[in-house]
């Protein structure tokens, strides 16, 4: 059973800044817990609000809190329960797209969430960490940082909603792709590249067919580093096909490492740094490094390692 507060309902964050924490029905929320025995105190707050209301909780006694949101709504809620050895996130995935939580085993629908969540079956798994920033899924420079900044931009600036905004984005900044110099330190070697795109993921990543974008497992202790060699539209798209069809191991515009620890020098004092699809400026050099087991989370126990 769920680690319960001992002075009340579990704490539930839910982030009203993004869109499914708007939509989100509390009440029905707390009935699903309900029926599994326990209650939750829902905390609808502004993204900036997510750390101090977590700290809150967790100085007033909570063991458990409740991520109710997307990547970056788990994300916020997780970074404050790293330094806290008796702490444990629960994933309500109720974002876009719930990487995290599809990774974890974590059911969609709110009463099968909730029932897994009540049961309260923990495990360890790794978080990455770049520049002592959390991240649980993956973290990148170049392409995918600069579709999410204009996606933004056309949503505020055109009222799109996510998909049509990131579809105009992803069609302007593939059809001129941009390459950048880089130096990668990575297991004693140092690596000079060109590249338009660095991906570093939080355990491997499957990149061919159908289950593309999935990981296996998230206690590997490894970062997974891709790193593309071409800049033209035409090679993209000839990448894009050879993953579908499962021959991405066959190309040689891409390359493949793991690591624990990894250094990217820029020739510029800021890149841009997209972490969980949220993106800001780092200063150069980018420190990337896994921290193995860090962070406690309920999970289906057939999601553990090796049943998947």
């Amino acid at each position: 059973m769920i680690d319960a507060h001992p002075n009340g309902p579990v704490p539930l964050i839910v982030n009203i800044g993004a869109r499914a924490g708007k939509d989100l029905d509390a009440d029905a929320v707390r009935r699903a817990f309900a029926a599994h025995g326990v209650a939750v105190d829902v905390h609808r707050v502004e993204g900036d609000a997510i750390a101090k209301t977590v700290r809150t909780a967790l100085d007033g006694g909570a063991r458990t809190v409740i991520a109710a949101g997307g990547d970056g709504t788990v994300n916020a809620v997780a970074s404050e329960l790293l330094e806290r050895e008796d702490a444990v996130l629960g994933v309500l995935p109720v974002g876009t797209l719930n990487h995290f939580a599809r990774d974890l085993g974590m059911p969609v629908e709110l009463d099968e969430a909730a029932a897994v969540i009540a049961a309260g079956h923990a495990r360890s798994v790794d978080v990455g960490e770049v520049d002592d920033a959390l991240f649980l899924n993956n973290a990148s420079l170049g392409l995918y940082p600069a579709m999410v900044v204009q996606r933004e931009a056309l949503q505020r600036t055109h009222g799109l909603g996510k998909w049509p905004a990131l579809a105009r984005a992803a069609w302007s900044v593939l059809r001129h792709p941009r390459s950048f110099s880089l130096e990668l330190q990575v297991d004693g070697r140092t690596l000079h590249c060109r590249t338009p795109f660095v991906f570093v993921g939080n355990n491997p990543y499957v990149l061919e067919g159908p289950r593309a974008g999935q990981r296996n497992c998230l206690d590997a202790g490894r970062l997974c580093v891709h790193v593309l060699r071409t800049a033209s539209p035409l090679a993209l798209v000839g990448l894009a096909l050879r993953a579908l069809f499962g021959r991405l191991s066959e190309s040689d515009e891409l390359d493949q490492m793991s690591t624990t620890e990894l250094v990217v020098q820029a020739h510029h004092p800021q890149v841009r740094l997209a972490r969980d699809g949220e993106v800001a400026m780092a200063a150069a050099p980018v420190h990337f490094r896994v921290r193995p087991r860090a962070l406690r989370v309920i999970a289906p126990p057939e999601s553990a390692t090796g049943d998947r």
